[in-house]
């Protein structure tokens, strides 16, 4: 997959925002850059009423694979899959999505789960974890 990625902040709530074009993926800008020590925080959508969307094949990835992405000075930067999780939105694990890191680190995360008619939201998060290889 391969998307633009554009810059997001937060909602008046405390909330990250999340891209309004279901193609682009976005980094929270609130955190390290793409590359940067620390964990970079990459977000996008699985779907919409029309059909998958930029982050639809996120649960594909597996401990091993490589994400290449551009930095903001438009180097690329490789990071290694080590893992991906899938909670509850109830139980997001903040202080292992954006908790300090000595190294450069990236976050991806989309949604998963059951699709709750009621909220419009699906029930749970899919958060992959990646290190910086080059």
């Amino acid at each position: 997959m391969s998307a633009t990625v554009i810059r997001l902040g937060l909602n008046g709530d405390g909330t990250l925002q999340v891209p309004t074009d279901f193609s682009e993926a976005g980094w929270w800008s609130g955190g390290p850059s793409r590359g940067q020590t620390g964990p970079a925080v990459i977000v996008g959508h699985i779907d919409s009423f029309r059909g998958p969307a930029v982050f639809s094949r996120l649960k594909e990835l597996k401990p091993g694979n490589i994400v290449v992405v551009k930095r903001q000075d438009g180097a690329v930067a490789r990071f290694k899959v080590q893992r991906s999780i899938e909670v509850p939105k109830s139980n997001f694990p903040t202080d292992q999505v954006y908790g300090a890191l000595d190294y450069p680190g990236l976050r991806l995360i989309t949604c998963g789960g059951a699709f709750d008619h009621s909220t419009g939201h699906s029930v749970d998060n899919i958060v992959v974890f990646a290190t910086l290889v080059s």
